[in-house]
């Protein structure tokens, strides 16, 4: 069998190496950084702030290919109480009586691909229950306007990660480095050769699995038609001091903004006495990022009482098409990036043609892309046996 080359370290380079591998074939696996995990990775130090997956969701693919292979990190369950809701310019502690009615009738609904979501809540309810309802989904869509989505993009991931009677949600302890970890091994233990810092500018020879960000992935292969909308969003990291009375959550039902306290269901992301808190504000058309983080801080401002007097750490970012795959009307997961490239080139990452939310995209796509990887290279062995 022909080696399998992964360019990509991140979660879905080392799955897709892993699958390969598990397979039998000869894998190498090559990552620009002196260590794997690309955006799965937690910061180093004492705060371990998560920069892209937070949550592994129960009933996913990830979930089930964890398991399976007993990877699976000890994890924090979500909070039962703590969930506050801003709307109105003021802080609450349940959402709007509202939403209640429209919610129960549309629950267990087939939304349409065809439509926005904002229009199709409306043909049910009214516009201010489809405003909130959209801007809800921003803590998985990133996004200025989820409403602008696809229906059936937003109310399927709304229904299972928000709405669900059981919350799917789990979070690794210690951050997601710790299931980084576990992937590395695991894949160092079945053969996979694992070479960090090195830069690949040039595509190698078949077969070979592109495990890279969607723009560097386009870069590599110049293709342009690898392209695919993606969230833009500040994030705003922060250390604070402890204080009773800290909400868990803060859902933003005005601008699709979202607050979470992270050391609320684990205490070792921070150190003693202090508290982990990240938060996203979408960035609207035109808007710049400082304006973005300005309206971020004002949902802070109403959130976490006297929180800039107790900073101790403090992080900011800007992701740009770093956080996951956008389907518009008209269109599903079927229809982005397809995995495989032709002439023994494979595609995998979060914005790719693999059902999932999130990350479960990138662990999808990553077993399809090594499953034809690996195919691809018998057929080849074959052909030189003959």
């Amino acid at each position: 069998m022909e080696q399998i080359t992964v360019i990509g370290g991140g979660v879905g380079g080392l799955t897709a190496a892993i699958t390969c591998a598990e397979r039998g074939a000869n894998v190498r696996l090559l990552e620009a950084h002196e260590t794997v995990g690309g955006r799965a990775r937690s910061t180093d130090g004492e705060y371990k702030a998560n920069l892209g997956p937070h949550a592994i969701y129960r009933g996913g693919v990830l979930w089930d290919w964890l398991c399976e292979r007993s990877l699976m990190p000890a994890l924090a369950k979500p909070l039962l109480t703590g969930v506050r809701f801003h709307y109105e310019a003021a802080i609450h502690r349940t959402p709007p009586l509202s939403l209640i009615p429209p919610g129960l009738r549309l629950r267990g609904r087939m939304a349409p691909i065809d439509q926005d979501f904002r229009s199709w809540v409306t043909d049910h309810s009214d516009a201010r229950t489809a405003d909130m309802l959209s801007s809800l989904a921003g803590v998985y869509t990133f996004h200025h306007d989820p409403g602008e989505l696809s229906a059936a993009f937003v109310w399927e991931r709304s229904q299972r990660l928000l709405l669900s009677a059981r919350p799917p949600a789990r979070f690794p302890v210690g951050g997601w480095s710790t299931l980084v970890d576990a992937l590395e091994r695991h894949a160092r233990s079945l053969g996979v050769k694992i070479v960090t810092g090195e830069r690949v500018d040039e595509l190698p020879g078949s077969p070979v699995i592109v495990a890279l960000e969607l723009r560097d992935a386009r870069k590599l292969l110049d293709d342009e038609s690898l392209d695919w909308p993606s969230g833009r969003t500040v994030c705003l990291d922060l250390g604070l001091a402890e204080r009773g009375g800290d909400p868990w959550i803060v859902s933003d039902l005005e601008s699709s903004g979202w607050v979470e306290r992270y050391t609320a269901q684990d205490s070792s992301l921070a150190p003693a006495g202090e508290q982990l808190v990240q938060a996203q504000m979408p960035i609207r058309p035109g808007e710049d990022v400082d304006a973005a983080g300005l309206r971020l801080e004002r949902l802070l401002d109403a959130s976490f009482e006297g929180w800039r007097e107790r900073v101790t750490w403090r992080r900011r970012q800007v992701m740009d098409g770093r956080s996951g795959a956008l389907d518009l009307p008209g269109t599903s997961w079927r229809d982005r990036p397809a995995i495989d490239r032709g002439d023994g080139v494979f595609l995998c990452g979060d914005q790719v043609a693999a059902p999932g939310c999130l990350a479960e995209v990138s662990w999808a796509s990553a077993i399809d892309a090594g499953v034809a990887a690996v195919e691809h290279a018998r057929r080849g062995g074959l052909r030189r046996v003959a």
